[in-house]
């Protein structure tokens, strides 16, 4: 029983992680108007990280720029990093979910992008199930 819930517990954090994955990169264009965004003649390296407190488990994390995600999954431990990507240039958003079990109802989770080598966004979530996202527009 107890791993029934867990499983529905995981399938519905990883609905919502897609839901604020497709939000971000919806509202990210919301307001395309080619001739008044900044940098779009620049490209970018970010890094997506996470960080989790001590005894909790990340599991999947989902993370990209503009409209094509990545899904790692299978991950285990308190921290994740991605590979660096480098955007194209006029690259609009980044954005990023990961989900996490925590050790107790006072587990935290921490997401941030990391754009140029400067912090830009951060999210966070707390509790025992965790799902926490952020998303950033150049």
């Amino acid at each position: 029983m107890k791993k029934m819930k867990l499983k529905n517990v995981l399938r519905g954090s990883f609905v919502m992680v897609m839901m604020a994955l497709i939000f971000g990169f919806v509202t990210s264009c919301s307001n395309d108007d080619d001739d008044n965004i900044q940098g779009t003649n620049k490209s970018h390296k970010v890094v997506f990280k996470a960080e989790a407190s001590a005894g909790s488990n990340i599991e999947i994390a989902v993370y990209g720029i503009d409209g094509n995600p990545t899904t790692a999954s299978s991950l285990s431990g308190t921290t994740w990093s991605s590979p660096e990507i480098t955007s194209e240039a006029g690259a609009l958003s980044a954005n990023v979910a990961v989900n996490a079990i925590g050790a107790s109802a006072s587990s935290t989770l921490k997401v941030q992008i990391w754009v140029d080598g400067e912090l830009k966004k951060e999210g966070t979530s707390s509790g025992q199930y965790l799902s926490a996202s952020a998303a950033y527009t150049f």
